[in-house]
């Protein structure tokens, strides 16, 4: 029986798995021009997207033609393009966003920059991987934010995440990205503080809960920009941190390491790229067609082919990478409410940024 407080997994026999990123994701930028609110169902589609790197935007924009459906991809990062949605909801731009995960899908969401459509292949996914409230936005690929280390130095790890951050033998050996503006930072902490929610808390949040905050912080080494984590722990300067689980295989492969999770028994924060209509767009009926489409078993088996990812779609899984589904189906998901997380993320990334980051 697998012991789930720690899988250690060898991924080396998964190396052809490509890296895709949770933060980062958005290749080069292309400025829409204008409104789509006079488009007509001849117009070209606006496509927000921070999820067209790696040729996967010129990959989708080719096969949505080939469909019929000619669109326009714009790359952003996950919060500016959150940013940029909401601030065009008097006058929307783009037709339709996908990529973002939960936590900027339901701001987009409280904000009604997003509307409901339940897709064709609605049927096709769990409905608790995207909106089951109210069917705004629906789930296309997922991934897990794991906590890693290299099994060919390390063979003691431990259980928790949470004895790296209150154990003193391990302070300043697991890096720690202070930078909340990114996506991953943020799901971090909305994993740790939704662990500890308390209504007669701090910001809904226990005494214990604001403890682990400060002590993760405290006792991190700061994660270094433009360096790997990876070219960190190969440099001994660091024995752990947090990667997505679709970047392990091709860092294993560049550097050499073989690297083991830890997985606490609450499970591990997963990452869902969703799909949704913009609010108030003039192209409705080419936004749903294009959903319709992008979303199927048919569209994901083939987008998970082409670039290893793990499609939501349950139709769409046996075209993915076999030791991707395996990889998946090991790590145990880590219940968070992330419409309570979405009211309350701003609040909790102001109060730490002033007291525990600087």
């Amino acid at each position: 029986m697998v012991d789930i407080r720690k899988k250690r997994w060898s991924l080396l026999g998964i190396a052809a798995v490509a890296a895709v990123t949770l933060t980062g994701c958005a290749g080069g930028s292309t400025d829409a021009e204008g409104g789509s609110g006079e488009g007509g169902s001849d117009a070209t589609l606006i496509v927000y997207t921070n999820s067209n790197s790696d040729g996967r935007g010129e990959w989708i924009t080719e096969k949505a033609a080939d469909a019929g459906i000619d669109i326009e991809i714009v790359g952003l990062g996950g919060a500016d393009l959150t940013n940029r949605i909401i601030a065009e909801k008097n006058n929307p731009v783009g037709d339709v966003v996908f990529g973002l995960n939960n936590m900027f899908f339901e701001q987009l969401k409280s904000e009604e920059a997003i509307t409901a459509y339940e897709p064709k292949w609605s049927g096709e996914v769990p409905a608790d991987a995207g909106d089951p409230a109210d069917g705004v936005f629906w789930p296309l690929v997922e991934q897990a934010i794991v906590t890693v280390y290299d099994e060919n130095k390390i063979t003691d790890a431990p259980s928790d995440e949470e004895d790296l951050w209150t154990d003193e033998k391990y302070a300043g050996r697991y890096e720690v990205n202070p930078a909340l503006g990114q996506a991953t930072p943020q799901l971090v902490l909305a994993s740790i503080l939704s662990r500890h929610l308390d209504e007669d808390g701090d910001l809904g949040v226990s005494d214990e809960g604001w403890d682990l905050v400060k002590s993760y912080y405290e006792n991190g080494s700061p994660a270094v920009e433009g360096t790997d984590l990876y070219a960190r722990i190969t440099r001994d300067e660091i024995d752990y941190g947090v990667i997505p689980s679709s970047g392990i295989a091709a860092r294993d492969e560049e550097y050499g390491t073989k690297t083991g999770m830890i997985v606490p028994d609450y499970g591990v924060p997963y990452v869902t790229e969703q799909i949704a209509q913009i609010n108030g767009t003039g192209n409705e009926a080419k936004a749903q067609e294009f959903i319709d489409w992008f979303g199927s078993a048919e569209v994901q088996g083939e987008f998970a082919t082409e670039f290893n990812s793990m499609p939501v779609n349950e139709g769409a899984v046996d075209k993915a990478n076999p030791e991707v589904v395996e990889l998946m189906g090991t790590l145990d998901r880590q219940d968070i409410d992330f419409g309570f997380v979405s009211e309350n993320l701003g609040a909790w990334v102001e109060k730490v940024t002033l007291e525990y980051i600087g």
